[in-house]
């Protein structure tokens, strides 16, 4: 049995048929069942994954929904940012692999994982990573994670020969990890939308008075 999907996971579908709901014209045309699409967030309704579709331009971005009986394989953002996967990858030379690559030579606290246009050319060996891309980034903690260590990684990340974002994903929704560290509090992305708050985990509401 398949694990339920979680955000940022990509997805292989049975059929063109899986993909429901989809609304862009250019969906039709590009899109194909040999391509993954992206789990967003949004609340699943009876066997129905909200989904992101990718096209080739970076303005090509569709919202629908993928029927889960009609799911043939997963791949999560961890098993991208295996250091095998990304010194194999045809697109090694590409300074958001070698950032990843970097950060496979540390030892970390936690599983991470790499999402975008990273995570999807891994992925595919589609052509879609450019050399400004951006490298984007996920833990996945289901307990608190001490803040000196987030800030370890994050200084770490910093230097990346490329710019790198983190979205950290807590039990209630994903925050980005800089915007937390600078602030203190944060903009949690929740199923039922954003909320702002201070702490992620016990997703304390942040009084806007």
């Amino acid at each position: 049995m398949m694990n339920t999907p979680r955000p940022h996971d990509l997805l292989w579908l049975t059929d063109s048929d899986a993909l429901e709901d989809v609304s862009e014209e250019w969906v039709a045309s590009q899109w194909r069942p040999r391509f993954p699409v992206v789990v967003r967030r949004d609340v699943i309704h009876e066997g129905r994954i909200p989904v992101g579709v990718r096209g080739m331009r970076r303005d090509q971005r569709a919202a629908g929904w993928a029927n889960a009986a009609k799911i043939k394989r997963i791949v999560c953002p961890e098993e991208l940012a295996s250091r095998d996967l990304l010194v194999n990858s045809p697109f090694v030379s590409m300074p958001p692999v070698q950032g990843a690559i970097q950060l496979t030579l540390r030892e970390w606290p936690w599983v991470w994982g790499i999402t975008g246009s990273c995570g999807y050319a891994l992925a595919t060996e589609v052509p879609v990573l450019h050399a400004d891309s951006d490298l984007d980034l996920l833990i996945r903690s289901t307990s608190p994670i001490e803040r000196e260590a987030l800030a370890q990684w994050q200084q770490v990340v910093g230097q990346l020969l490329c710019r790198a974002d983190t979205q950290v994903e807590t039990p209630h929704g994903a925050f980005a990890l800089a915007e937390w560290l600078r602030d203190g509090r944060v903009l949690l992305k929740t199923n039922q939308g954003p909320q702002l708050v201070s702490d992620p985990w016990m997703f304390c509401r942040v009084d806007k008075r």
